[in-house]
């Protein structure tokens, strides 16, 4: 878990930290950068259909080869409105939960393909794309979202009004690095209240918490014990085992196979949400843990790598080697499928949580939104986005209400 640290008085705001030293921000943030305990090599999470985890089934999200990053130069000038300068790449980082999330959505906004294109943005003559019909416009993807906010749109493809690049690590380490400045999204699964020991108080002054989507964030057994019919189990049961109080599977009628318990690394949201909701504090101790992985992907691999396994992990990253299992809490039973009475894709879920972007409240930006990254997150506010990048991932979109209140924290459109 990490601790909320005092910033030095003298340190210079994102936005002319950003205009300085662009090139080294986005060389340590392409592909996957952050804490010292992350993966840096991790194969990608598996989806039910065995797609990849950002949805695409293995595309780029451009039809001529791009790759959804940012090249490594960023451009000068005002970061936060368009005109005659043009605006500075956009960074994230954090949460392997958030990561499908967020990456698919810079993928798709790198690309900035045209409404022509059905795969990425959707005829809108033909409602291939469910909740185009709220998206009227013969522009480009991210042209469309970003002319809203006043920045000048391209008209080429793989060409957008300025670049997205995210990079992966952990909650914690995305929470650190948006509040120090390092970039301008910082992603997390678990609220930074928890990730940094702050006060509800001092996340008002400090950040923006934009939520774009939900995580059901399931138990997964090894194919091994599903197919020994260990396929539901009771919180109390969860409980114990990672307080090293059940340590083999015969002990709640499984085989006689001695458990592998699996965590998440200290200060990733998956792992402060798991304490929080499954054992009640977010520092509870849980000594049956037999090992912990940086992110998610790590997670996947050894629960498909090694029998009478048991782990906690989010909705994107499971599969058929990968099995969630239905959890009774207090006699109600939620099951693994969307089409239950009760799901885990349930709000009412108790392990459900929110997945949050965090943007930095600053002295250039008090409202602690700007207009690159409030383009950037209406595209996953939207129904479009809400299907293709939260639900396509297989996490929860929001409902209406949700969506209206978080379109609510991003700055008046132009």
């Amino acid at each position: 878990m990490t601790r909320d640290s005092e910033r030095p008085a003298d340190r210079v705001s994102r936005r002319k930290f950003l205009l300085t030293s662009g090139a080294i921000g986005a060389a340590g943030l392409a592909g996957c950068s952050g804490g010292g305990d992350e993966e840096t090599d991790t194969p990608e999470p598996e989806n039910d259909d065995g797609g990849s985890s950002d949805g695409s089934d293995g595309s780029d999200g451009s039809s001529d080869g791009s790759d959804g990053s940012s090249s490594d130069e960023e451009t000068s000038g005002d970061s936060s409105s368009g005109g005659s300068n043009e605006p500075s790449l956009l960074t994230g980082e954090g949460s392997s939960t958030v990561y499908p999330i967020a990456n698919k959505g810079a993928s798709y906004w790198n690309g900035n393909a045209p409404p022509s294109d059905g795969e990425y943005w959707g005829a809108n003559d033909s409602g291939s794309v469910p909740g185009w019909s709220e998206i009227e416009t013969d522009q480009h993807l991210a042209d469309y979202f970003a002319s809203q906010y006043g920045f000048e749109a391209t008209g080429e493809r793989s060409n957008p009004p300025y670049r997205a690049t995210i990079g992966l690590s952990h909650s914690g380490t995305g929470c650190e690095a948006v509040t120090n400045g390092l970039v301008d999204i910082g992603n997390s699964s678990g609220p930074i209240t928890a990730e940094l020991d702050w006060s509800e108080e001092k996340r008002d002054e400090e950040v923006v918490d934009h939520v774009l989507g939900r995580d059901g964030q399931p138990i997964v057994v090894s194919q091994d014990i599903y197919d020994a019919g260990i396929d539901q189990l009771t919180a109390e049961q969860i409980r114990k085992i990672y307080q090293d109080e059940i340590t083999n599977w015969s002990e709640i009628g499984g085989p006689d196979q001695e458990i592998f318990c699996i965590g998440r690394a200290v200060g990733s949201g998956t792992d402060t949400s798991f304490r929080l909701n499954m054992l009640g504090d977010a520092e509870a101790e849980m000594p049956g843990v037999d090992t912990r992985q940086g992110q998610n992907q790590g997670v996947a691999q050894l629960v498909r790598q090694n029998e009478g396994a048991i782990a906690y992990m989010a909705l994107a990253f499971t599969g058929e080697a990968v099995r969630p299992i239905a959890l009774e809490f207090d006699g109600t039973v939620y099951e693994t499928s969307r089409d239950a009475e009760n799901t885990i894709f349930d709000s009412e879920y108790p392990l459900n949580r929110d997945l949050h972007m965090y943007t930095q409240i600053t002295e250039d930006t008090p409202s602690g939104t700007d207009n690159r990254e409030g383009a950037f997150m209406r595209m996953f506010l939207t129904t479009f986005g809400q299907k293709v990048f939260v639900e396509d991932n297989n996490y929860i979109p929001l409902p209406t209400a949700d969506l209206e209140a978080e379109m609510e924290k991003l700055p008046d459109t132009a």
